[in-house]
């Protein structure tokens, strides 16, 4: 049975909790509303229903309006009316489509009856026409009847409709019946009427229709597992996987078996949700607030049996009342709930709590959908159609007819992959992949077959031996799960476009993790070979280790500003490949792999993989038939990006020399400069030519209209512009072309790109105003944490490119900066720029950008073979960009004058190696736990000497080494001792003691390698330093890679190395040894410095030269009670947290003011001087007995008071200071201002 509700609320956000009290009470598929009272401009939504609304304007104020909210369980159509009537309609699939229609007639106003009839005519039918129509008539059981009754009197005839009213009463203030229900004789049979006997907060009582459908079934939401309360030690055990389940049976029925076993498990031991239709909660709700309604129901009770003056205005104080304690409640409940995020909650509480507080949640509307001029309304049909629209995207039916021919010919050759499978990558899968699979692995939602990455990490080390069976049986017998091939597939709407075309649906595939998982293992090894063998085009940077979008961006703005240095013209192209995922042949790409040398296993499983790959759309808790998936890479898998990777990977052999072209994965760029634009024409035409003979060939397919082409030039007056052609069509020139995120404009002045990314990151400072104000809220670490994540993120992406921009132009996003400063900390408007900065501990966006830059240079360095490399070493344009200091100088010399300044040139970055340890081999290290209960801070030294002395001697047949690392201000040295033998060695002062701990054991291993024992135990106090070899965790150190391939080495050769860790400085001489000579290290170590430490030292640089300029700093107030620009962190709350921050600054409301008033500077009253907050709590001689009382002394430091270690007596004294000092007062000097009017 369907409820649909009608109600005049009398205001949508006033009476927003009393629509969802209804809501919760009776699940309705429609809720019509009227009198909502919206502007244009305000939003107004609600979860889990559509919202279609008709506001009304009335001299400049929202008076009356209409909205429909609609189920989104439901599959439903607005409805387009052409009418100035204040009336919305929205069609409804309840087992059968019939038109709900919200309709207010103002009672005041004239409403011609041929405006009522256009109305019915334009509505499908059958209808239900319900919602507040001011109508008398007896006929609903009114007393007496008026114009506008007898219009719908002459209504319900001419169209032969049936009223459903049953002669309730629908208004309060007298006993009438101006709320209607019509609907078309069809459904009368269906349909109920009835009325609430509940007000809630209007004056209207909400009027209710149930209709009755045979076959119609309310929805429910699908069941799922509650992880987070899960007893995962009882799944461990009970999830126990065998051998004897993945031995010796068919893989389906292996897969099958398994999955079963941890599903089984998993209703065992993971909580599950209910199924049931979720209410909105009341977090709010008290005990004040229960009192209140129940004390309001009484009197309504009372004045409903005596209906007198008196019990009329006691009902009506009852509900303000009880109106007051839930705002009240409402706001308590608000700020003690965002008050609740500091520095102490975890990143995801964090997150959750933010996204309710600011609404923020995903909603899916559910659309009829047209094709072919029928209406689809069913959701087994809109499932069956998406299903069918996304099965011929990836169908040969789309292809063009001279690549089918192409594809016809070539599929007739078979590939073959035979192989003895004595490559190495074609060996069997370890634990060790599989556990850093596990640990690679990220929140997803599981497949058909309901395992999910949780269940799979918590299962035991036996389950994973067992799984880890089946992984390798797949592999080497080149089979694949019926079950892996099949996908699930949630369609979601492209914002912004019709929902009712189907193929305007981006489908999310959903597979099964456990395939998933065994993908990333594949992934690896299929990486690993691509890299290893550079099959992959240096230009291409997407989902590449080390590379960014940066660096395709940098190669384009590089190119642009030397045109322009010899002024010349550049002309680029943006490519848009249509459908490109789901186009990509898979026999083209088997070929690729083929053709790159790969044989074996790798490339039967990857066949095996594309092969037969079915899915089903779901909507809701309703599944499609299966479709089938004839071409295009697998959606939601994890090979799939690499493999497209690889399909599209030729494009750019097709590049004449003269053009310069670059991916990131399915973005293609290409461009030439020159001084002759006829020159370029024909360049860039003869790339297009062939470019478009590679898609052909490939079966991909260029958007006409999406792909554009923007022509940079710096030229003065008319010149010509280029003409190009794809495909017989003319590319579209374009003053501007978003590329990767950033919008590029053809005089490369970024303006356009900084203007876009102001607005959208002062949109997203209303999360920051919603979540603190000056005297509640969350503390500041936590909204700078916000802040960093949500803002100053957006900032920093392409800061590197945009940062060449002209300072006027950089000085626009200065604002957005500071305002999130003044918001996250509290800070009054009129607070200095450079107190602001360092009271936050956040640099200036200059700062930042340079810090960036610098981090981005040297990373490029550190990668031997990113094309952007040799645009940073080329040296051929220095000299002419000297002549000509108009122009912008390229990254590369840009970067150099802070480089000098900053006294960074003698720093050169270790080569990155991310694929010298191949997937498949036991890289790790074994390490020796002989301190396994006891800790540094309860351990007497003489225990430690006494364990490690017995450990010894247990272990006496291996000669021990004992390294260490020392970093102090200036100095860092490295050092290992074995036996008599000692090497000491120092390294730049910018590497990290990490990287000394570990380079001190690659030296030792070095030196190992040359004896002629075999044993050895390798000592460090870093225990950090074993740990990440041992999880090979740290991929931005090189000296990892280093440690742990010569350690592979020695294995091989017969070495047994053995790791330990001992603790620093407890009297083991060896230890104690080492320490001394690392810390008095004179000879240079050649090593060159990880990127990961020039990282740490590029920002210890910039905090140096920030905290130079605040040293030369005058007349701050800050700087006297902060010298240092360092993290201060203060525990209190969110009104103490501003109190300080104000003080600090020393700029409040009360001393301040003046300067947003244009008054003159205020005054003590007792001694003449200006008022400062210096003057106010350690000068004025009116608060010394106040002084003596909280601090036992009159004779007070400022930063004793409001330093670093401030704790909390200075905020009675400000309490205290109230009578004499009345504008003191801690609720003064926090009065909120307007935020708009910070800079």
């Amino acid at each position: 049975m369907a409820t649909l509700v009608s109600w005049n609320s009398r205001g949508f956000h006033r009476n927003l909790t009393d629509i969802k009290d209804i809501i919760n009470a009776h699940h309705p598929v429609s809720f019509a509303l009227q009198e909502t009272n919206l502007k244009p401009e305000q939003p107004a939504k609600l979860r889990r229903f559509s919202f279609v609304r008709k506001d009304n304007i009335a001299s400049e104020r929202a008076s009356g309006g209409v909205g429909l909210l609609t189920s989104l369980d439901y599959p439903s159509n607005t409805l387009s009316l052409t009418t100035s009537l204040q009336v919305v309609a929205v069609q409804i699939n309840f087992n059968v489509v019939f038109s709900v229609v919200s309709v207010y007639l103002p009672p005041n106003e004239h409403i011609d009856q041929e405006r009522l009839n256009e109305l019915v005519k334009q509505l499908p039918e059958p209808l239900l026409l319900i919602g507040d129509f001011n109508g008398h008539s007896p006929l609903w059981g009114s007393k007496d009847t008026n114009s506008r009754g007898r219009q719908i009197e002459q209504l319900i005839e001419d169209h032969s409709l049936c009223l459903l009213n049953t002669g309730q009463d629908t208004y309060f203030h007298e006993p009438t019946r101006t709320f209607h229900a019509i609907c078309s004789p069809s459904l009368l049979p269906f349909c109920t009427f009835s009325v609430s006997n509940d007000l809630y907060s209007s004056d209207h009582y909400p009027i209710f229709v149930s209709l009755a459908r045979r076959g119609a079934n309310s929805t429910s939401r699908p069941v799922r597992f509650i992880v987070e309360r899960a007893n995962w030690d009882l799944f461990s055990s009970v999830a126990d996987l065998t051998e004897e389940m993945v031995e010796n049976v068919q893989i389906d029925d292996a897969v099958e078996c398994i999955t079963n076993v941890i599903n089984q498990a998993a209703v065992l031991c993971i909580p599950r949700t209910s199924g049931k239709l979720l209410k909105y909660s009341k977090p709010w709700w008290n005990r004040d607030c229960q009192e209140a309604l129940q004390k309001q129901r009484k009197a309504w009770g009372i004045f409903r049996r005596y209906p007198t003056l008196r019990n009329y205005l006691a009902f009506k104080r009852a509900k303000a009342n009880a109106r007051k304690v839930r705002r009240q409640s409402q706001r308590d409940s608000w700020i003690s709930y965002v008050s609740r995020i500091t520095s102490s909650t975890p990143s995801k509480r964090v997150w959750e709590r933010v996204k309710k507080a600011c609404g923020i949640y995903k909603d899916h509307s559910l659309s009829f959908l047209e094709k072919d001029g029928r209406v689809i309304s069913s959701i087994e049909e809109i499932a069956n159609t998406i299903g069918e629209t996304f099965s011929a995207v990836s169908s040969s039916r789309n292809y063009s007819p001279a690549f089918l021919v192409i594809k016809q010919r070539s599929e007739k050759n078979p590939i073959a992959f035979n192989s003895s499978n004595s490559e190495p990558y074609n060996r069997d899968f370890t634990m060790l992949e599989l556990k850093r699979a596990l640990f690679q692995t990220r929140k997803s939602c599981p497949g058909l077959d309901g395992v999910s990455y949780d269940m799979l990490k918590h299962l035991s080390y036996k389950s994973l031996n067992a799984l880890l069976t089946l992984y390798n049986r797949v592999w080497k017998e080149h089979t694949f799960p019926s079950a892996w091939r099949r996908a699930v597939v949630i369609p979601i709407a492209k914002p912004g476009k019709d929902s009712r075309n189907p193929s305007n649906y981006r489908p999310i595939a959903l597979t099964s993790c456990i395939c998933k998982l065994f993908e990333k293992m594949v992934n690896s090894r299929l990486v690993y070979f691509l890299e290893k063998n550079s099959v992959l085009s240096p230009y291409q940077s997407g989902f590449r280790k080390g590379r960014t979008t940066i660096d395709n961006m940098l190669l384009l703005e590089t190119s642009i500003r030397k045109a322009f240095l010899r002024r010349n013209h550049l002309v680029s192209i943006f490519f848009d490949i249509e459908k490109a995922y789901d186009k990509a042949w898979r026999y083209g790409i088997l070929r690729d792999l083929h053709d790159s040398g790969l044989r074996g296993n790798l490339p039967f499983f990857i066949q095996n993989f594309l092969n037969a790959r079915t899915f089903q759309v779901k909507i809701g808790s309703v599944l499609s038939k299966s479709f089938e998936q004839e071409e295009g890479v697998p959606q939601g898998s994890v090979l799939s990006v690499t493999l497209f990777s690889l399909k599209i990977n030729s494009v750019l052999k097709e590049l004449p020399r003269t053009i310069l072209g670059s991916l990131y994965v399915d973005d293609l760029q290409i461009s030439c400069r020159g001084a002759d634009m006829r020159h370029i024409e024909r360049q860039l035409q003869i790339a297009l030519n062939k470019i478009h003979e590679w898609s052909v060939k490939q079966g991909f397919t260029f958007s006409e209209q999406k792909t554009v082409c923007v022509h940079f030039c710096r030229k003065r007056g008319l010149h010509p512009e280029p003409e190009l052609y794809l495909n017989g069509s003319i590319i579209p020139v374009a003053p501007e072309a978003k590329f990767l995120g950033m919008v590029f404009d053809q005089k490369l002045t970024f303006l356009s790109h900084v203007l876009q990314l102001r607005k959208k990151c002062m949109k997203a400072l209303n999360i920051l105003k919603v979540l603190a104000n000056t005297s509640w809220g969350a503390d500041r670490c936590s909204m700078l944490r916000i802040y960093r994540a949500l803002v100053r993120s957006r900032l920093d992406y392409g800061s590197v490119i945009y940062g060449s921009a002209r300072s006027s132009v950089l000085l626009k996003l200065d604002p957005v900066h500071h305002q999130a400063l003044r918001i996250c900390s509290g800070a009054f408007s009129t607070s200095p720029l450079q107190s602001l900065y360092v009271d936050c501990y956040e640099p200036s966006l200059r700062l930042r950008r340079e810090q960036l830059s610098l981090l981005h240079y040297f990373s490029i360095l550190s990668q031997l073979d990113n094309p952007s490399r040799l645009a940073l070493t080329d040296n051929s344009c220095d000299t002419l960009f000297n002549a000509r200091p108009s122009c912008v100088p390229p990254f590369s010399l840009r970067i150099r004058p802070l480089i000098e300044e900053l006294s960074l040139s003698d720093i050169s970055p270790q080569a990155m190696q991310y694929f010298e340890i191949p997937p498949w081999e036991q890289a790790g290290i074994q390490i020796l736990e002989i301190f396994p209960h006891h800790t540094k801070k309860s351990t007497n030294n003489v225990i430690y000497t006494q364990l490690f002395a017995d450990h010894r001697y247990k272990y006496q047949e291996y000669v021990p080494i004992y390294t260490d690392g020392s970093k102090s201000t200036c100095h860092v040295g490295t050092a290992f001792v074995i036996g008599d033998h000692v090497e000491g060695r120092s390294l730049h002062h910018a590497s990290s003691v990490l990287t000394a701990e570990l380079t001190a054991i690659y030296h030792s291993l070095l030196y190992v390698s040359k004896r002629r024992h075999k044993k050895f135990i390798v000592y460090s106090d870093s225990y950090s330093a074993l740990k990440v070899l041992e999880a090979f965790s740290n991929t931005h150190n090189p000296v990892i890679f280093d440690i742990l391939k010569l350690n592979s080495n020695l294995t091989r050769l017969g070495f047994e190395i053995l790791y330990c860790w001992i603790p620093g400085h407890t009297g083991i001489k060896g230890n104690e040894r080492a320490d001394v000579v690392a810390k008095s290290a004179v000879g240079i170590s050649s090593r060159l410095i990880p990127i990961s430490d020039i990282s740490s030292f590029i920002k210890q640089k910039i905090l140096e030269k920030w905290q130079q300029f605040w040293d030369v700093q005058s007349f701050n107030k800050l700087k006297s009670v902060k010298h240092r620009i360092e993290l201060w962190h203060f525990n209190g709350r969110r009104k103490e947290e501003v109190l300080l921050t104000r003080l600090r600054i020393g700029h409040t409301r009360m001393t301040h003011k003046y300067l947003l008033n244009a008054d003159i500077e205020p005054l003590c009253s007792k001694c003449g001087v200006c008022l400062t907050v210096r003057h106010l709590l350690i000068e004025c001689p009116s608060f010394n007995s106040i002084r003596q009382k909280y601090f036992n002394s009159c004779d007070l430091p400022l930063d004793h008071l409001i330093g670093r270690e401030a704790m909390g007596p200075q905020f009675l004294f400000m309490d205290d200071n109230a009578p004499p000092h009345r504008t003191v007062t801690a609720e003064e000097l926090l009065e909120s201002e307007d935020i708009e009017h910070m800079d």
